[in-house]
Protein backbone atom coordinates (compact mmCIF):
# COMPACT_ATOMS: atom_id res chain seq x y z
CA UNK A 1 0.00 0.00 0.00
CA UNK A 2 1.67 3.54 -1.13
CA UNK A 3 0.98 6.52 1.12
CA UNK A 4 0.51 10.15 0.63
CA UNK A 5 -0.68 13.06 2.45
CA UNK A 6 -3.38 14.81 0.47
CA UNK A 7 -5.21 12.54 -2.39
CA UNK A 8 -7.14 14.71 -5.07
CA UNK A 9 -9.49 12.56 -6.81
CA UNK A 10 -10.09 14.05 -10.19
CA UNK A 11 -7.92 15.79 -12.79
CA UNK A 12 -9.90 18.68 -13.74
CA UNK A 13 -9.98 21.97 -13.03
CA UNK A 14 -11.61 22.02 -9.21
CA UNK A 15 -9.24 18.85 -8.81
CA UNK A 16 -6.45 20.26 -10.44
CA UNK A 17 -6.77 23.94 -8.62
CA UNK A 18 -7.41 22.49 -5.25
CA UNK A 19 -3.91 20.20 -5.67
CA UNK A 20 -1.90 23.41 -6.43
CA UNK A 21 -3.69 25.34 -2.72
CA UNK A 22 -2.82 21.91 -0.91
CA UNK A 23 0.84 22.57 -2.28
CA UNK A 24 1.09 25.90 -1.90
CA UNK A 25 -0.36 26.08 1.59
CA UNK A 26 2.88 23.48 2.41
CA UNK A 27 5.22 24.89 0.34
CA UNK A 28 7.06 26.90 2.97
CA UNK A 29 6.87 23.67 6.05
CA UNK A 30 9.61 23.41 7.66
CA UNK A 31 9.83 19.18 7.56
CA UNK A 32 12.29 16.54 7.10
CA UNK A 33 10.29 15.36 3.93
CA UNK A 34 8.37 17.39 1.09
CA UNK A 35 4.28 16.11 1.88
CA UNK A 36 3.00 14.08 -0.89
CA UNK A 37 0.21 15.51 -2.83
CA UNK A 38 -0.92 13.21 -5.77
CA UNK A 39 -3.92 13.75 -8.19
CA UNK A 40 -5.76 10.28 -9.40
CA UNK A 41 -7.46 10.46 -12.77
CA UNK A 42 -9.22 7.46 -14.69
CA UNK A 43 -7.93 9.22 -17.98
CA UNK A 44 -4.80 8.88 -19.81
CA UNK A 45 -4.83 12.48 -20.90
CA UNK A 46 -5.74 14.96 -17.70
CA UNK A 47 -7.93 18.20 -18.85
CA UNK A 48 -9.88 17.29 -21.38
CA UNK A 49 -13.14 19.29 -20.70
CA UNK A 50 -10.72 22.01 -19.98
CA UNK A 51 -9.24 21.74 -23.27
CA UNK A 52 -12.92 21.71 -25.18
CA UNK A 53 -14.16 24.01 -23.29
CA UNK A 54 -15.43 27.56 -24.73
CA UNK A 55 -15.14 25.92 -28.41
CA UNK A 56 -11.67 24.94 -27.45
CA UNK A 57 -10.51 28.45 -26.41
CA UNK A 58 -12.20 28.12 -22.30
CA UNK A 59 -14.24 30.39 -20.98
CA UNK A 60 -11.97 30.87 -17.44
CA UNK A 61 -14.87 33.43 -15.55
CA UNK A 62 -17.30 35.89 -16.38
CA UNK A 63 -16.97 39.20 -15.42
CA UNK A 64 -19.56 39.46 -12.82
CA UNK A 65 -20.54 36.75 -10.46
CA UNK A 66 -23.30 36.08 -8.29
CA UNK A 67 -25.20 33.59 -6.11
CA UNK A 68 -27.80 34.76 -8.87
CA UNK A 69 -26.26 33.19 -11.73
CA UNK A 70 -26.17 29.37 -10.03
CA UNK A 71 -29.13 27.05 -8.99
CA UNK A 72 -28.53 26.43 -5.35
CA UNK A 73 -28.75 28.01 -1.60
CA UNK A 74 -28.37 31.32 -2.32
CA UNK A 75 -26.66 32.15 0.85
CA UNK A 76 -24.22 29.29 0.62
CA UNK A 77 -23.63 29.89 -2.95
CA UNK A 78 -22.59 33.50 -2.12
CA UNK A 79 -20.18 32.94 0.69
CA UNK A 80 -18.61 30.27 -1.23
CA UNK A 81 -18.05 32.36 -4.21
CA UNK A 82 -16.95 34.70 -1.92
CA UNK A 83 -14.06 32.90 -0.38
CA UNK A 84 -12.42 33.37 -4.28
CA UNK A 85 -13.93 35.40 -6.01
CA UNK A 86 -13.70 36.79 -10.05
CA UNK A 87 -10.57 39.55 -9.16
CA UNK A 88 -8.87 36.80 -7.25
CA UNK A 89 -9.68 34.43 -9.93
CA UNK A 90 -7.33 36.90 -12.33
CA UNK A 91 -4.78 37.69 -10.07
CA UNK A 92 -4.03 33.93 -9.82
CA UNK A 93 -3.98 33.31 -13.57
CA UNK A 94 -2.07 36.23 -14.33
CA UNK A 95 0.38 34.92 -10.91
CA UNK A 96 0.32 31.59 -13.69
CA UNK A 97 1.16 33.34 -16.37
CA UNK A 98 -2.35 33.49 -17.97
CA UNK A 99 -3.96 36.63 -18.55
CA UNK A 100 -7.58 37.32 -19.18
CA UNK A 101 -9.13 39.48 -21.63
CA UNK A 102 -13.30 40.74 -21.46
CA UNK A 103 -15.23 39.96 -24.83
CA UNK A 104 -18.60 42.12 -25.22
CA UNK A 105 -20.84 39.61 -23.54
CA UNK A 106 -18.52 39.79 -20.32
CA UNK A 107 -16.89 36.48 -20.78
CA UNK A 108 -13.09 36.00 -19.61
CA UNK A 109 -10.62 33.63 -22.08
CA UNK A 110 -7.33 33.54 -21.67
CA UNK A 111 -5.59 36.37 -24.25
CA UNK A 112 -4.17 33.15 -26.16
CA UNK A 113 -7.46 31.72 -27.31
CA UNK A 114 -6.42 28.51 -26.71
CA UNK A 115 -7.43 26.14 -23.82
CA UNK A 116 -4.18 24.82 -23.55
CA UNK A 117 -3.07 27.49 -22.34
CA UNK A 118 -4.96 26.99 -19.24
CA UNK A 119 -4.33 23.58 -18.54
CA UNK A 120 -0.72 23.68 -19.34
CA UNK A 121 -0.48 26.59 -16.54
CA UNK A 122 -2.65 24.30 -14.14
CA UNK A 123 -0.24 21.55 -15.00
CA UNK A 124 2.95 23.55 -14.50
CA UNK A 125 2.07 25.03 -11.44
CA UNK A 126 1.54 21.37 -10.20
CA UNK A 127 4.61 20.26 -11.62
CA UNK A 128 6.25 23.30 -9.79
CA UNK A 129 4.84 22.50 -6.40
CA UNK A 130 5.91 19.01 -7.03
CA UNK A 131 2.44 17.52 -7.21
CA UNK A 132 2.62 14.40 -8.42
CA UNK A 133 -0.27 14.16 -11.68
CA UNK A 134 -1.30 10.46 -12.27
CA UNK A 135 -3.32 9.98 -15.19
CA UNK A 136 -4.76 6.67 -15.83
CA UNK A 137 -5.15 5.73 -12.34
CA UNK A 138 -9.16 5.42 -12.10
CA UNK A 139 -10.14 5.68 -8.52
CA UNK A 140 -13.01 2.40 -7.84
CA UNK A 141 -12.97 3.23 -4.20
CA UNK A 142 -12.99 5.61 -0.93
CA UNK A 143 -13.35 3.75 2.05
CA UNK A 144 -12.31 5.29 5.54
CA UNK A 145 -9.66 3.30 7.41
CA UNK A 146 -8.50 3.28 11.08
CA UNK A 147 -5.31 2.45 12.14
CA UNK A 148 -3.36 2.89 15.59
CA UNK A 149 -6.45 5.53 16.32
CA UNK A 150 -5.52 7.76 13.45
CA UNK A 151 -8.31 8.11 10.92
CA UNK A 152 -7.99 8.24 7.99
CA UNK A 153 -9.00 6.93 4.08
CA UNK A 154 -7.62 3.49 1.89
CA UNK A 155 -8.44 5.11 -2.00
CA UNK A 156 -8.52 2.45 -3.81
CA UNK A 157 -7.15 2.83 -7.95
CA UNK A 158 -6.13 0.82 -10.55
CA UNK A 159 -2.99 0.39 -9.68
CA UNK A 160 -3.13 -0.46 -5.63
CA UNK A 161 -4.33 1.15 -2.61
CA UNK A 162 -3.27 4.21 -0.96
CA UNK A 163 -3.29 5.01 2.72
CA UNK A 164 -3.87 8.52 3.13
CA UNK A 165 -5.42 10.95 6.09
CA UNK A 166 -6.79 13.99 3.60
CA UNK A 167 -9.15 13.33 0.29
CA UNK A 168 -10.28 15.53 -1.60
CA UNK A 169 -13.61 14.58 -3.85
CA UNK A 170 -13.40 16.42 -7.35
CA UNK A 171 -14.87 13.77 -9.45
CA UNK A 172 -16.99 16.10 -11.61
CA UNK A 173 -20.72 15.09 -12.57
CA UNK A 174 -21.86 13.32 -15.79
CA UNK A 175 -21.63 15.70 -18.10
CA UNK A 176 -19.66 15.00 -20.99
CA UNK A 177 -18.74 11.74 -20.46
CA UNK A 178 -15.96 11.10 -23.58
CA UNK A 179 -14.12 13.57 -21.33
CA UNK A 180 -13.88 10.94 -18.32
CA UNK A 181 -16.87 12.38 -15.97
CA UNK A 182 -18.84 9.44 -15.47
CA UNK A 183 -20.80 10.11 -12.39
CA UNK A 184 -18.88 7.38 -10.00
CA UNK A 185 -18.02 10.34 -7.24
CA UNK A 186 -21.13 9.95 -6.30
CA UNK A 187 -21.10 6.20 -5.56
CA UNK A 188 -17.97 7.06 -3.64
CA UNK A 189 -19.26 9.85 -1.36
CA UNK A 190 -22.65 8.02 -0.96
CA UNK A 191 -20.46 4.91 0.74
CA UNK A 192 -19.19 7.45 3.11
CA UNK A 193 -22.42 9.01 3.87
CA UNK A 194 -23.46 11.48 1.98
CA UNK A 195 -26.80 12.13 0.38
CA UNK A 196 -26.69 12.22 -3.57
CA UNK A 197 -29.77 14.86 -5.02
CA UNK A 198 -31.52 13.52 -8.25
CA UNK A 199 -29.02 14.32 -11.18
CA UNK A 200 -29.72 15.13 -14.38
CA UNK A 201 -28.41 17.15 -17.65
CA UNK A 202 -28.24 20.50 -17.58
CA UNK A 203 -27.41 23.36 -19.89
CA UNK A 204 -28.09 21.10 -22.46
CA UNK A 205 -29.76 21.17 -26.14
CA UNK A 206 -33.08 20.69 -27.00
CA UNK A 207 -34.58 18.38 -29.46
CA UNK A 208 -37.70 19.37 -31.02
CA UNK A 209 -40.71 17.42 -32.79
CA UNK A 210 -39.30 16.28 -36.47
CA UNK A 211 -41.86 17.84 -37.84
CA UNK A 212 -41.14 21.56 -36.99
CA UNK A 213 -39.37 24.21 -38.90
CA UNK A 214 -36.16 24.07 -37.18
CA UNK A 215 -34.11 21.85 -39.61
CA UNK A 216 -34.93 24.97 -42.29
CA UNK A 217 -33.64 28.01 -39.93
CA UNK A 218 -30.45 25.94 -38.63
CA UNK A 219 -27.51 28.25 -38.23
CA UNK A 220 -29.83 31.18 -37.79
CA UNK A 221 -30.06 32.75 -33.94
CA UNK A 222 -32.51 35.15 -32.89
CA UNK A 223 -32.74 37.43 -29.26
CA UNK A 224 -35.72 35.85 -27.91
CA UNK A 225 -37.69 35.87 -24.31
CA UNK A 226 -38.11 32.28 -23.38
CA UNK A 227 -40.31 31.06 -20.51
CA UNK A 228 -40.50 27.59 -18.78
CA UNK A 229 -43.99 26.28 -17.24
CA UNK A 230 -44.12 23.17 -15.19
CA UNK A 231 -48.02 22.10 -14.42
CA UNK A 232 -49.06 25.63 -15.75
CA UNK A 233 -47.25 27.80 -13.74
CA UNK A 234 -44.02 29.84 -14.81
CA UNK A 235 -40.56 28.51 -12.95
CA UNK A 236 -38.32 30.57 -15.09
CA UNK A 237 -38.65 33.27 -17.29
CA UNK A 238 -35.46 34.97 -19.15
CA UNK A 239 -33.85 36.74 -22.36
CA UNK A 240 -31.08 35.83 -24.48
CA UNK A 241 -29.85 34.12 -27.98
CA UNK A 242 -31.70 31.31 -29.15
CA UNK A 243 -30.10 29.24 -32.50
CA UNK A 244 -32.17 27.00 -34.06
CA UNK A 245 -30.19 23.42 -35.41
CA UNK A 246 -30.89 20.84 -37.28
CA UNK A 247 -31.84 18.83 -34.34
CA UNK A 248 -34.11 21.59 -32.29
CA UNK A 249 -32.70 24.59 -30.46
CA UNK A 250 -29.77 25.81 -28.39
CA UNK A 251 -27.90 28.81 -27.91
CA UNK A 252 -27.34 30.65 -24.54
CA UNK A 253 -31.10 31.17 -23.52
CA UNK A 254 -31.93 27.53 -24.39
CA UNK A 255 -29.21 26.43 -22.11
CA UNK A 256 -29.68 27.92 -19.41
CA UNK A 257 -33.56 27.27 -19.07
CA UNK A 258 -32.98 23.58 -20.08
CA UNK A 259 -32.31 22.33 -16.38
CA UNK A 260 -36.36 23.25 -15.89
CA UNK A 261 -37.64 21.59 -18.42
CA UNK A 262 -35.40 18.58 -18.37
CA UNK A 263 -36.22 18.19 -14.28
CA UNK A 264 -39.58 18.62 -14.59
CA UNK A 265 -40.35 16.20 -17.80
CA UNK A 266 -37.73 13.48 -15.62
CA UNK A 267 -40.23 13.81 -13.07
CA UNK A 268 -43.42 13.28 -15.09
CA UNK A 269 -44.38 16.15 -14.72
CA UNK A 270 -45.92 18.77 -17.46
CA UNK A 271 -43.25 20.64 -18.66
CA UNK A 272 -43.26 23.65 -21.92
CA UNK A 273 -41.53 26.37 -22.84
CA UNK A 274 -43.16 29.17 -24.61
CA UNK A 275 -40.67 31.71 -26.94
CA UNK A 276 -41.51 35.06 -27.48
CA UNK A 277 -39.79 36.58 -30.85
CA UNK A 278 -40.56 40.38 -29.91
CA UNK A 279 -38.82 40.60 -26.31
CA UNK A 280 -40.47 42.98 -24.24
CA UNK A 281 -43.83 43.29 -26.20
CA UNK A 282 -46.82 41.60 -25.08
CA UNK A 283 -49.96 40.23 -27.45
CA UNK A 284 -51.49 43.79 -27.79
CA UNK A 285 -48.17 45.79 -28.12
CA UNK A 286 -47.40 42.91 -31.55
CA UNK A 287 -51.22 43.10 -32.26
CA UNK A 288 -51.30 47.13 -32.53
CA UNK A 289 -48.01 46.92 -34.07
CA UNK A 290 -49.64 44.72 -37.15
CA UNK A 291 -52.68 46.77 -37.34
CA UNK A 292 -50.74 50.15 -37.65
CA UNK A 293 -48.48 48.41 -40.05
CA UNK A 294 -51.62 47.30 -42.31
CA UNK A 295 -53.13 50.79 -42.08
CA UNK A 296 -50.15 52.56 -42.86
CA UNK A 297 -48.76 49.96 -45.43
CA UNK A 298 -51.37 47.48 -46.62
CA UNK A 299 -49.60 46.72 -49.82
CA UNK A 300 -46.88 45.33 -48.26
CA UNK A 301 -45.99 41.54 -47.41
CA UNK A 302 -46.55 39.67 -44.12
CA UNK A 303 -43.19 38.31 -44.47
CA UNK A 304 -41.34 42.21 -45.13
CA UNK A 305 -43.22 42.98 -42.11
CA UNK A 306 -42.38 40.50 -39.79
CA UNK A 307 -38.80 40.78 -41.46
CA UNK A 308 -38.46 44.52 -39.90
CA UNK A 309 -38.42 42.27 -36.48
CA UNK A 310 -37.12 38.67 -37.20
CA UNK A 311 -34.70 36.87 -39.38
CA UNK A 312 -36.33 36.84 -42.62
CA UNK A 313 -36.04 33.34 -42.87
CA UNK A 314 -37.72 33.18 -39.11
CA UNK A 315 -40.36 35.54 -40.28
CA UNK A 316 -41.11 33.40 -43.37
CA UNK A 317 -41.12 29.88 -41.44
CA UNK A 318 -43.69 31.21 -38.56
CA UNK A 319 -46.22 32.55 -41.01
CA UNK A 320 -46.17 28.99 -42.70
CA UNK A 321 -46.64 27.20 -39.42
CA UNK A 322 -49.65 29.55 -38.60
CA UNK A 323 -50.97 28.40 -42.11
CA UNK A 324 -49.98 32.38 -43.24
CA UNK A 325 -48.71 33.08 -46.51
CA UNK A 326 -45.49 35.36 -46.06
CA UNK A 327 -46.70 37.15 -49.57
CA UNK A 328 -49.68 37.97 -48.44
CA UNK A 329 -50.63 41.87 -48.21
CA UNK A 330 -50.74 43.21 -44.58
CA UNK A 331 -54.58 44.69 -45.79
CA UNK A 332 -55.46 41.10 -46.85
CA UNK A 333 -54.69 39.37 -43.71
CA UNK A 334 -57.60 38.38 -41.45
CA UNK A 335 -58.20 39.52 -37.98
CA UNK A 336 -58.41 35.58 -37.22
CA UNK A 337 -54.68 35.17 -38.74
CA UNK A 338 -53.78 38.15 -37.61
CA UNK A 339 -54.51 36.66 -33.99
CA UNK A 340 -53.21 33.36 -34.23
CA UNK A 341 -50.15 34.91 -36.00
CA UNK A 342 -49.39 37.32 -32.75
CA UNK A 343 -49.75 34.65 -30.36
CA UNK A 344 -47.26 32.68 -32.57
CA UNK A 345 -44.70 35.68 -32.01
CA UNK A 346 -45.30 36.35 -28.68
CA UNK A 347 -46.31 32.66 -26.71
CA UNK A 348 -44.80 30.17 -29.55
CA UNK A 349 -44.78 26.95 -27.88
CA UNK A 350 -41.97 24.91 -28.77
CA UNK A 351 -42.92 20.88 -29.42
CA UNK A 352 -39.57 19.64 -26.96
CA UNK A 353 -39.42 16.24 -26.90
CA UNK A 354 -36.28 15.57 -24.87
CA UNK A 355 -33.09 16.99 -24.07
CA UNK A 356 -30.22 16.13 -26.14
CA UNK A 357 -28.70 14.06 -22.78
CA UNK A 358 -25.37 13.74 -21.02
CA UNK A 359 -23.40 13.61 -24.01
CA UNK A 360 -24.32 17.17 -24.94
CA UNK A 361 -24.41 18.50 -21.79
CA UNK A 362 -21.95 21.27 -20.24
CA UNK A 363 -22.69 20.49 -16.86
CA UNK A 364 -24.98 18.13 -14.44
CA UNK A 365 -27.54 19.47 -11.94
CA UNK A 366 -28.08 17.83 -8.71
CA UNK A 367 -25.26 16.59 -6.53
CA UNK A 368 -24.27 16.36 -2.74
CA UNK A 369 -26.52 19.09 -0.74
CA UNK A 370 -24.11 21.89 0.05
CA UNK A 371 -25.85 22.02 3.40
CA UNK A 372 -23.69 19.15 3.87
CA UNK A 373 -20.67 21.19 3.66
CA UNK A 374 -18.59 23.57 5.43
CA UNK A 375 -18.88 26.47 3.11
CA UNK A 376 -15.78 28.10 4.48
CA UNK A 377 -13.62 25.40 3.72
CA UNK A 378 -15.32 22.26 1.56
CA UNK A 379 -14.56 20.23 4.58
CA UNK A 380 -17.46 17.59 4.94
CA UNK A 381 -19.84 17.80 8.03
CA UNK A 382 -20.17 14.51 8.15
CA UNK A 383 -16.57 12.92 7.16
CA UNK A 384 -13.98 14.16 9.04
CA UNK A 385 -10.46 14.43 6.33
CA UNK A 386 -13.45 14.91 3.31
CA UNK A 387 -13.11 17.78 1.04
CA UNK A 388 -15.77 17.91 -2.19
CA UNK A 389 -15.18 20.22 -4.33
CA UNK A 390 -16.54 21.13 -8.00
CA UNK A 391 -19.38 19.76 -10.06
CA UNK A 392 -19.83 16.83 -7.44
CA UNK A 393 -22.11 19.54 -5.78
CA UNK A 394 -25.44 20.26 -5.94
CA UNK A 395 -24.74 23.83 -7.18
CA UNK A 396 -24.93 24.28 -11.58
CA UNK A 397 -24.48 28.12 -12.88
CA UNK A 398 -25.33 29.79 -16.05
CA UNK A 399 -23.47 29.72 -19.27
CA UNK A 400 -20.96 31.52 -19.93
CA UNK A 401 -17.69 31.17 -17.23
CA UNK A 402 -19.85 30.32 -14.30
CA UNK A 403 -19.24 26.88 -13.88
CA UNK A 404 -15.57 27.04 -13.69
CA UNK A 405 -15.26 29.86 -11.06
CA UNK A 406 -17.36 27.77 -8.96
CA UNK A 407 -14.80 25.24 -9.83
CA UNK A 408 -12.28 27.33 -9.38
CA UNK A 409 -13.33 28.97 -5.90
CA UNK A 410 -14.37 25.46 -4.39
CA UNK A 411 -10.70 24.12 -5.46
CA UNK A 412 -9.30 26.65 -4.07
CA UNK A 413 -11.07 26.59 -0.47
CA UNK A 414 -10.89 22.79 -0.55
CA UNK A 415 -7.21 22.70 -1.51
CA UNK A 416 -6.32 25.66 1.11
CA UNK A 417 -7.98 23.82 3.98
CA UNK A 418 -6.52 20.64 3.01
CA UNK A 419 -3.21 21.62 3.00
CA UNK A 420 -3.26 24.31 5.78
CA UNK A 421 -5.22 22.59 8.48
CA UNK A 422 -4.43 18.64 7.80
CA UNK A 423 -0.88 19.33 7.21
CA UNK A 424 -0.26 22.02 9.93
CA UNK A 425 1.07 24.24 7.34
CA UNK A 426 0.77 28.11 6.88
CA UNK A 427 -2.25 29.88 5.32
CA UNK A 428 -2.52 29.97 1.73
CA UNK A 429 -1.24 31.79 -1.26
CA UNK A 430 -3.43 35.12 -0.37
CA UNK A 431 -5.22 35.86 -3.72
CA UNK A 432 -7.96 37.70 -1.97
Amino acid sequence: MDACDVAVVGGGAAGLTAAIFAGEAVRSRAADRRPRIVVLDGATRIGAKILVSGGGRCNVTHDAVGPDDFNGPRTLVRNVLAGFDVAATRRWFASLGVELKREETGKLFPVTDTARSVLDALLGRCADLGVEVCGGHRVHEVRRAVSDGDAGFVVVDAHGEWRVPVVVLATGGRSLPRTGSDGAGWDMVRALGHRVTDTYPALVPLVLRADMFHRELAGVSLPVELSTYVDGGRVDRRSGSLLWTHFGVSGPVVMDASRHWVIAHARGQRAEMRCNFVPGCDFAQVEGWLQRAAAERPRQSLGRCLADRLPERVASALARWCACDPATPLGQLWREQRRVLVHALTAFVLPVERDRGWDFAEVTAGGVPLEEIDYRTMHSRLVPGLYLAGELLDCDGRIGGFNFQWAWATGFLAGRAAGRVTLGAPTGAGYR
